[in-house]
């Protein structure tokens, strides 16, 4: 649950600020406008997209808090890789939005958009150190069980001192 509250805060953030990129980059390409606009041409899209933002924020971050135990470095260095990989990962998906999405008249064309693209890498960067940050003092790293730890035979199935200590506590 951390991990979602972590990734639907730096979603938040990450909206909040979109006003100000927009005109650094000298883009109108908005996130918000385009899930909003997927899911409904009214006058509601600013509330719908907003919601479905942060609910992929929070999936995202619910997915980094599983995952982050295990990976190597600090936790807003872990959170940025992941969330510029995504990015790098999902940018081809833009020919199919400039393609497909039902309000593509409206929105900025995105494929082959140089500044868009740098818009989205910041707003990726933006979001996963704020992530990353935000998950690391949620999750203090004392919660994680070190693996180490866990009692393991080399067969992988546990220790027989472990189990019998077990069995007379009880």
């Amino acid at each position: 649950m951390n991990g979602a509250a972590a990734g639907a805060a730096a979603a938040a953030v990450w909206a909040a600020q979109q006003p100000l990129d927009k005109r650094a980059f000298g883009s109108r390409h908005d996130d918000v406008e385009l899930l909003g606009k997927l899911a409904t041409r009214g006058s509601g899209w600013p509330g719908v997209g907003l919601a479905i933002h942060l609910a992929n924020g929070a999936a995202f971050g619910a997915l980094f808090a599983l995952v982050r135990p295990f990976a190597p470095g600090p936790a807003t260095a872990t959170g940025a890789g992941a969330a510029l990989a995504e990015h790098l990962a999902t940018w081809p998906l833009t020919t199919f939005v400039d393609r497909y999405h039902p309000a593509r008249k409206e929105l900025e064309p995105l494929r082959g958009n140089a500044r868009a693209f740098a818009q989205s890498a910041w707003r990726h960067l933006l979001f996963g150190l704020v992530l990353g940050e935000l998950e690391r003092r949620l999750n203090a790293d004392a919660e994680f069980e070190p693996l180490e730890d866990v009692p393991v035979a080399s067969n992988g199935h546990g220790n027989i001192e472990h189990a019998a200590a077990g069995a007379a506590t009880q």
